[in-house]
């Protein structure tokens, strides 16, 4: 069984309008197969709590606009996860920490990608998200698990006062 066609123009609506504020790494995955309480997961990253916000907001009011309105919402308060439950889709707007950290691609790898393409971004951009794209969607969660952990263990940060905030 895979999602629904309403499922997926939800979806698709869903992952546009958080695209259209500056959402990274937009990914769609049917996991109609494996859940029986969902047809999709739209997967967004930001790079900040306020940028989790916005688009947020930005997925609420468009598919509120199209009839579509959720039934719960989680992690609003922290912003660094935040779960949108539209019934047959719910939306992860994940902080790019807690994106590389979860990896819930890595963890619905064997659910097909519902392509989306980014309607406002040049066709050359690449901005179509698959099962092709699956790889760079690794890699890039790789490199920002290998940032995280970096961070974590203070390697290319140093905490000499007397070096310049450019050099650090």
């Amino acid at each position: 069984m895979t999602a629904s066609a309403e499922a997926r123009e939800t979806a698709l609506i869903a992952a546009q309008a958080a695209a259209d504020k500056l959402a990274t790494d937009v990914s769609i995955v049917d996991v109609s197969d494996r859940l029986a309480i969902t047809d999709a997961f739209v997967l967004t990253s930001a790079p900040s709590e306020r940028q989790v916000a916005a688009i947020v907001d930005a997925v609420e009011e468009q598919l509120r606009e199209h009839g579509v309105k959720p039934v719960r919402r989680e992690g609003v308060a922290e912003g660094r996860w935040v779960l949108l439950d539209f019934v047959d889709v719910v939306v992860h707007v994940q902080h790019a920490e807690e994106r590389a950290y979860y990896a819930l691609e890595r963890l619905w790898k064997d659910c097909p990608v519902i392509p989306f393409t980014d309607a406002a971004a040049p066709p050359s951009a690449g901005t179509t998200t698959g099962a092709a794209d699956q790889s760079g969607v690794a890699e890039a969660t790789g490199a920002a698990e290998a940032t995280v952990a970096a961070d974590a263990s203070g390697e290319g940060r140093s905490d000499d006062p007397e070096q310049g905030e450019s050099d650090r």
